[in-house]
């Protein structure tokens, strides 16, 4: 196995698989097991699978938000290391990773055992704890964390107030302090949970991260919030964003925590203005859709610019097509392929092509 230890480990009875379509799945699994194997990436092999990887577990004690960011170079690290439950706490299994750590732990910490004591009653029965790295954080802001003597150097673990970082198989121990350092400059902030913990991931990463390079690479950011009406989902769950592969999986969850946030910046704002706005107004005014009352367009200022006006016109354009519209939820003015595809078989259905391409021709030469 690609993430195995340097030394010879006990082999566990496979997991389970994920149960698709209960006894079709069972069958099929008994004639084709490599099938059944693929439903968990390739690289994960049998038995207890390896997150070499750095992460950090947290809480929000003002919102109860509580979350775990994580990223390795293995894929789909956000399937077995971070676990969260709203209103009770956030665990981060790692290296071996044991990912039942994560339910048992949680449970204890419902049953208000601290953080530390629950880890230590489950890693003291746990024959293969020198393998474990563990972090575990409550909503009191109590951490417990273990770091075992069989990790992967360089391997360790910092916690403080509401957050835990630990690390294994990293370039050295400057990336938990980097992750440490830029959660903990972020408290007091007025930003949720997920964006303080992508923050300090990232700021991990630019510190070197995973000491491996050439594999594949995955991160994850998973929050639950516990206040009534805040999450649609039955346990709170508000963010899961889970990069299974990436060559920049932590700009990736960035990226995409970014986008679904309307965050200022996740895109380039501009009002469009260009050539190929003219040649939209004029094939729109040879099908009498923009500024139909009129002989010939002026290819004044305005003439490149995408205004109001067209962009209405776009809108009848593309019901009267039978595209969809701003009414069922598409961006007003929208230009897309079929769009410009539809506007060129009207004008030859109307035998108005070439007349039109003419034209454009002529007034684009006019403003050049």
């Amino acid at each position: 196995m690609p993430d195995s230890p340097p030394q010879p480990r006990q082999t566990a009875a496979a997991p389970s698989r994920v149960h698709l379509v209960g006894g079709l799945l069972a069958i099929t699994a008994l004639a084709l097991p490599s099938i059944a194997g693929a439903q968990e990436p390739v690289g994960w092999g049998d038995g207890d699978p390896y997150f070499h990887t750095f992460s950090i577990a947290a809480v929000d004690p003002e919102t109860g938000e509580s979350g775990v960011a994580v990223t390795t170079r293995v894929a789909c690290v956000g399937n077995g290391v971070p676990w969260v439950r709203a209103g009770v706490g956030a665990v981060a299994t790692q290296a071996s990773t044991r990912v039942e750590y994560g339910h048992e732990l949680l449970d204890l910490l419902e049953e208000d055992v601290a953080p530390q004591e629950a880890l230590d009653r489950l890693t003291a029965v746990d024959e293969r704890a020198e393998r474990r790295q563990v972090g575990v954080v409550d909503l009191q802001g109590r951490a417990g964390q273990h770091t075992g003597t069989g990790t992967s150097s360089w391997a360790g673990h910092r916690s403080g107030p509401n957050y835990a970082v630990q690390g294994n198989l990293l370039v050295g121990p400057e990336v938990v302090d980097a992750v440490a350092e830029a959660f903990e400059a972020t408290q007091g902030d007025p930003r949720h949970l997920a964006d303080r913990l992508i923050h300090a991931l990232s700021a991990g990463q630019a510190a070197g991260g995973d000491a491996r390079k050439g594999r594949l690479q995955s991160a994850a950011v998973i929050v639950a919030d516990p206040r009534e009406g805040v999450s649609r989902r039955p346990d709170g769950q508000t963010v899961h964003i889970n990069v299974c592969e990436h060559p920049t999986p932590v700009a990736e969850v960035r990226r995409i925590y970014d986008a679904v946030s309307g965050t200022l910046g996740h895109r380039t704002l501009a009002r469009a203005r260009g050539a190929d706005v003219w040649q939209l107004k004029i094939i729109l005014h040879a099908l009498g859709y923009y500024r139909p009352e009129v002989a010939e367009l002026d290819p004044d200022d305005d003439a490149w610019l995408y205004t109001a006006e067209a962009v209405e016109a776009v809108d009848t354009f593309r019901a009267d097509q039978g595209l969809s519209t701003p009414e069922v939820g598409s961006p007003p003015g929208l230009v897309d392929g079929p769009t410009v595809d539809a506007l060129w078989s009207a004008l030859e259905e109307r035998g108005l092509a070439d007349e039109t391409r003419a034209r454009i021709l002529e007034l684009t030469q006019v403003r050049r």
